[in-house]
């Protein structure tokens, strides 16, 4: 919040490494800055910032790349600002090509973010537990991989690489395009949609650097553990949207019971109260240095006239 000091950039940069080389971080996706605000309340080290969370809560519109790199940048900043933990924000296809992607890496930079993950599939892009996704050639997307490394100011800020290969071409060619990346100077790969416990325990096998798991709810990916991808060699885990459909699954509920019996109260105890958003959001923190600013405007001398 804007009266908390909070660190810098490079500090939340900083910390989103330490965590990944100290054991598997747990993150939830946080599509606005309350969200993220109870993530950090609650312990969460670290949080993710999902492209399909932001678009689908601010516009309505499905995830398919219908918003461009400022406006979701804008979005992410407002969460980033809201948190001193760090944050990893998808960035779908880097919003363009070569020279699109660095202009891209620049501006989340900016944002406030630790780490932004670039995916393999043609623009515009599909979500990634869908049928009908295609993928631009491994050769090209090394290439946005290495102008996203050349782009960079701070050379710890975390570029991930994420590939759909495994519905499209198979799981060995998802393990030679995640070799690639690596070798393009991605720090970490995201493999996408893998379909059991054991091809996730075969992927760390074989692309043996920092990896991230999706564990998105009725996709093709079985519910595991954070513990359980923890065994099985992951860094990363993230749950990109399952505070959106928590959230949406409640809202439809409410809604409900307002249209049939003409009041919220049967929910009063499932809503956070007025005091509860009130302490989240630092309010008391707010009213007392407005009142102390305006305190220290009186019995001053106007030096202007």
């Amino acid at each position: 919040m804007l009266l908390t000091p909070r660190p810098s950039a490079a500090d939340k940069i900083a910390a989103l490494r330490q965590a990944i080389a100290a054991g598997t971080v747990s993150m939830p996706g946080c599509f606005n800055a309350p969200v993220a605000m109870m993530a950090e309340k609650l312990g969460f080290e670290a949080i993710y910032i999902s492209g399909a969370g932001i678009i689908n809560g601010t516009t309505g519109y499905p995830d398919i790349a219908l918003l461009g790199v400022e406006e979701v940048a804008r979005a992410a900043s407002y969460i980033t600002n809201a948190v001193g933990v760090p944050a990893l924000c998808d960035a779908d296809t880097g919003f363009g090509e070569v020279l699109q992607v660095m202009r891209t890496v620049q501006i989340f930079e900016a944002a406030g973010v630790a780490g932004i993950h670039l995916e393999d599939q043609v623009m515009p892009k599909r979500c990634g537990h869908l049928a009908g996704k295609r993928l631009i050639s491994s050769t090209d997307m090394a290439r946005k991989l290495t102008a996203a490394v050349e782009a960079r100011s701070n050379k710890d800020f975390l570029l991930v690489a994420r590939t759909d290969a495994r519905a499209v071409e198979g799981f060995d060619a998802s393990v030679e395009r995640g070799l690639r990346y690596v070798d393009a100077g991605a720090d970490a790969i995201f493999i996408e949609a893998l379909q059991t416990e054991e091809e996730f325990g075969r992927y760390a096998e074989r692309v043996q650097v920092p990896l991230l798991a999706n564990m998105t709810e009725f996709g093709k990916t079985p519910q595991l553990t954070v513990q359980q991808f923890a065994d099985l060699g992951y860094a990363m885990v993230i749950f990109p949207m399952t505070t959106f459909r928590v959230m949406m699954k409640a809202v439809e509920g409410v809604l409900s019971e307002i249209r049939d019996q003409g009041s919220p109260v049967a929910w009063l105890d499932r809503m956070q109260t007025r005091a509860e958003l009130y302490e989240l959001v630092g309010y008391d923190d707010y009213n007392d240095m407005d009142e102390k600013l305006a305190a220290s405007g009186h019995g001053g001398t106007n030096e202007d006239g």
